[in-house]
């Protein structure tokens, strides 16, 4: 039995109910999403002749729908051409949690499942929208200065897209969950935060002189949290109506 439909939240089913832990749990779309988007990497996991495979690869979502890319050459993507259930995850780790004892080690982390059914995107203006939603969605407006893909490099790319029908967000927030008899202890315990952080842009050898990092690449800072980033691009995206 699922739960009522709820447009902010995704129903629970068997399929992503969250039972280990199930407080840090959370099925609505305000939390899934932000997870989904402050990230650049995801891993899709399916099954093909009874081999599991999980696969990284870049992700962006629309909506309710989540895209990934990959090579037409991959046997295993071409598996999806009939449509293949699927779970995409993405996980951020946010910090390392150490306690007096290593059964209360911890971490403190964000991570979304998604599960859905695969399709390969072969319509051909779907796939063209697809295809620079892939640079815009994390640089906006770049595609306007690049060169177009030709005709080969597009039949090179595969684009998968899949619906979400189910969700779950799992998160880890806090400090120290030491056991009361355990504060005495001479051991140092706390919680050391971890972040992807943007280093200083290294420009490519064979870029013209006078060619400067463009306005669009500004969000890009040299410090700036990744994460924050992302968020921020996804934003500007969804607002351009790509």
């Amino acid at each position: 039995m699922t739960d009522r439909p709820n447009p902010k939240s995704f129903p629970v089913t068997p399929r992503n109910r969250v039972k280990r832990l199930h407080e840090r749990g959370s099925y609505d779309r305000s939390v899934i999403y932000p997870i989904l988007d402050a990230a650049f990497l995801c891993h899709v996991a399916y099954v093909v002749d009874g081999q599991p495979f999980c696969t990284p690869t870049i992700h962006w979502r629309e909506g309710d729908r989540l895209y990934w890319h990959g090579s037409s050459a991959s046997r295993m993507l071409r598996q999806l051409q009939a449509g293949t259930p699927v779970c995409l995850t993405v996980s951020h780790l946010d910090g390392l949690v150490l306690a007096r004892c290593g059964f209360n080690h911890s971490a403190n982390y964000r991570s979304a499942m998604c599960f859905g059914t695969a399709r390969i995107v072969d319509q051909p203006e779907e796939k063209a929208r697809a295809l620079k939603a892939i640079v815009d969605r994390f640089y906006p407006g770049r595609t306007e200065a690049l060169r177009p893909d030709s005709a080969q490099e597009v039949k090179a790319t595969m684009v998968i897209a899949m619906d979400i029908e189910d969700a779950s967000a799992k998160a880890r927030a806090k400090g120290v969950g030491d056991d009361e008899d355990d504060y005495a202890l001479p051991v140092w315990a706390g919680v050391i935060p971890v972040k992807t952080v943007l280093g200083q842009a290294e420009i490519s050898p064979h870029v013209p002189a006078g060619v400067t990092m463009p306005d669009h690449l500004a969000a890009y800072g040299e410090g700036r949290s990744l994460d924050e980033v992302l968020r921020e691009t996804q934003a500007l995206y969804e607002e351009s109506g790509d």
